[in-house]
């Protein structure tokens, strides 16, 4: 089951965190991957990566923000490999020098982040949808930041509310053209930049703070996230379109149950 055999699919941010997590998935499933993203350090060595676990991987460097970016990134898919299958919407970016209080926010700080996660996931859906004339599917990762208030993070936060949303619509607009939109909202995961100074997950004291409100009892990693995507990449996902699937440990239960975790595990 969830076999990718034959199918083509680009992972935007894909050098990093996430991304490679995912771009390790497709791969592992069977699917040819393309990733895509600034840093060609990073880019060439999930591709290697990939490599070395069997699978098949290119790189494109290229700048989402930049919106003639997907198009040319289509072409060369298509050119190489003649097919587009999936396309996964995972460049993103809250870096803390964009986010902060609201009545701080700028108008270059909130474009910065809202091009990068909200603007040019749509210009990507869009360019995607209209390079799978046999359909496919279209995957945007959201954050559970989508769903509730995000202090100090707000434009953040804003941006994934609305991708959520333009995930329903696209899945309703584009259904009958065979093409699949869903998005993915993963809780707190660790990724290579939680290992420095300037990951938001540094500290030990406030990993732990969060553990104690994830019923799961950890926090997430990148391969926590694939194997989803691989799903929704899959024939055994045709009837699931519109979905905004949440990948949290179930950290976003309801408030009242946080008394309990304390409870059982003390």
């Amino acid at each position: 089951m969830f076999e990718l055999d034959g199918k083509v699919a680009v992972v935007t941010g894909g050098g990093k965190g996430i991304g490679r997590g995912i771009a390790r998935a497709l791969a592992d499933a069977g699917a040819t991957v393309v990733i895509v993203g600034r840093d060609t350090v990073a880019l060439r060595r999930t591709v290697e990566e990939i490599h070395d676990r069997g699978g098949e991987a290119r790189y494109l460097q290229a700048d989402l923000r930049d919106l003639s970016a997907p198009d040319r990134i289509i072409e060369s898919v298509l050119t190489w490999h003649g097919r587009l299958d999936c396309w996964v919407n995972n460049a993103g970016s809250a870096m803390p020098s964009d986010v902060g209080p609201l009545l701080s926010i700028t108008e270059d700080r909130w474009d910065r982040v809202v091009d990068l996660n909200l603007k040019s996931a749509f210009f990507a859906s869009q360019a995607a949808c209209r390079a799978m004339p046999k359909g496919g599917s279209i995957i945007n990762i959201s954050s559970r930041s989508g769903s509730q208030p995000n202090p100090n993070t707000g434009q953040y936060g804003a941006s994934k509310a609305a991708l959520e949303n333009l995930t329903m619509t696209m899945a309703v607009e584009w259904g009958h053209l065979g093409i699949r939109v869903n998005a993915v909202a993963p809780g707190l995961v660790l990724t290579e930049l939680d290992e420095t100074p300037d990951g938001v997950m540094y500290s030990a004291e406030r990993r732990q703070r969060q553990i104690e409100l994830i019923p799961a009892g950890r926090l997430g990693v990148v391969d926590d996230i694939g194997p989803l995507c691989v799903y929704l990449a899959s024939d055994e996902s045709a009837w699931v379109s519109g979905a905004i699937i949440p990948v949290n440990g179930g950290s976003r239960v309801s408030v009242g149950y946080l008394s309990y975790l304390k409870k059982v595990r003390h």
